[in-house]
């Protein structure tokens, strides 16, 4: 059968690859057409589109960019047409994800979703949309079904896939690691200051500015796929900073706190067991608009699965150098440190054990098939 899946940013590419793996386990003769990344285009299949080509974070930047917006979502369009795929699989990427969807349902083609958009969060308006052009849900977040049974929409809970990519990865020896890129000995606390140029921009700066106050410790910047260390070396103004691409699960092995851009690392990182400040800060613009639309009392992935504080969050204007230096300082107190590692594992156990993209994938050819 012809699948074409459509996945955007670091995070759905890594997902996507996962369920492409799946998808080829239990269908032998599966043709896949992607637009993903690096680690999608690895498992095989064609590439159709980069995500590094589309990636616009925030309302006002999708509002400058909307002419090319609209050029690659009339260029999916026709791709689809061409390719005439059994089954439509979208992860992730809503602003993009839910325009074709609503074309793709008219055009009488298969449409199935992987990893919610979050309509939980903003717009729930959204869902009866959804219901209308999607065929089926795959959740991964354990409160994500309740909430769609709320609008009558019955959707699959799967688990989440970052259970099976943390678990099936292939850990270095720490020794080794360090050695490798001269890390010394010194506790790592780790940064992650998000995967597109916007955030980082906004984020690595005020990270950087507590390096001085912190010299028991080796700051590490874990580098997104996405990006080349030339953008990076701008905002490094100390000697003592060490810079890692795409090696982010081995860094986070091996770390003792970490500095983290709200998104799906925040989880990552919980499920490393690491300490965490959770950071966010945006065009002035998009945040405006964010905080007359969003509902939820927090915005890390770690707090609203927990439905409660559990990791500090600094949002914005609380996003400085005093703030920043205190909850790190909170975060590397014994006590603090025990709390947090009693809550994620708490954490784990609500997102259900491993087989996410193996269960999905099952559960898409059941249903072309039938």
């Amino acid at each position: 059968m012809k699948y074409y899946i459509i996945a955007g940013e670091a995070s759905g590419d890594l997902h996507g690859s996962n369920l492409m793996k799946a998808l080829l386990k239990h269908d032998k003769r599966a043709e896949i057409r992607f637009w993903g990344g690096d680690l999608m285009q690895h498992v095989g299949g064609i590439l159709v589109m980069h995500y590094k080509e589309r990636q616009f974070m925030g309302f006002a930047e999708v509002i400058f960019n909307l002419r090319k917006i609209l050029g690659l979502i009339s260029f999916c369009k026709k791709d689809i047409e061409t390719f005439k795929p059994d089954v439509i699989i979208f992860i992730d990427n809503s602003g993009f994800n839910l325009r074709i969807a609503k074309w793709a349902k008219a055009q009488n083609f298969k449409t199935h979703y992987y990893i919610s958009p979050q309509v939980w969060a903003s717009r729930a308006g959204r869902v009866e949309k959804i219901k209308r052009d999607v065929d089926a849900m795959y959740c991964i977040l354990p409160f994500e079904k309740e909430f769609y049974k709320k609008y009558n929409y019955d959707v699959h809970f799967v688990g989440h896939p970052l259970i099976d990519a943390i678990a099936d990865r292939n850990p270095v020896k720490e020794s080794e690691f360090r050695k490798t890129h001269s890390l010394g000995n010194k506790p790592i606390i780790t940064l992650l200051p998000g995967s597109r140029k916007q955030e980082i921009t906004k984020m690595l700066g005020v990270m950087l500015s507590l390096v001085d106050d912190f010299t028991d410790y080796q700051f590490v910047i874990a580098g997104a796929p996405s990006q080349d260390y030339e953008f990076y070396k701008k905002f490094i103004k100390q000697d003592n900073i060490s810079f890692i691409s795409n090696k982010t699960y081995d860094l986070l092995n091996i770390s003792y706190a970490a500095l983290v851009t709200s998104g799906t690392a925040t989880l990552e990182t919980a499920l490393f067991k690491v300490p965490q400040v959770v950071c966010y800060k945006a065009n002035a613009i998009s945040y405006e608009i964010a905080k007359r639309i969003i509902t939820l009392k927090f915005i890390s992935l770690v707090n609203l699965i927990m439905d409660g504080k559990v990791v500090a969050e600094l949002i914005q204007g609380d996003l400085n150098t005093k703030r920043l230096k205190k909850e790190l300082h909170a975060i590397l107190d014994p006590k603090k440190r025990e709390q947090l590692f009693i809550d994620y594992f708490e954490l784990e156990q609500k997102l259900g054990g491993k087989g996410a993209s193996d269960t999905t994938a099952k559960l898409i050819v059941k249903a072309i098939s039938s």
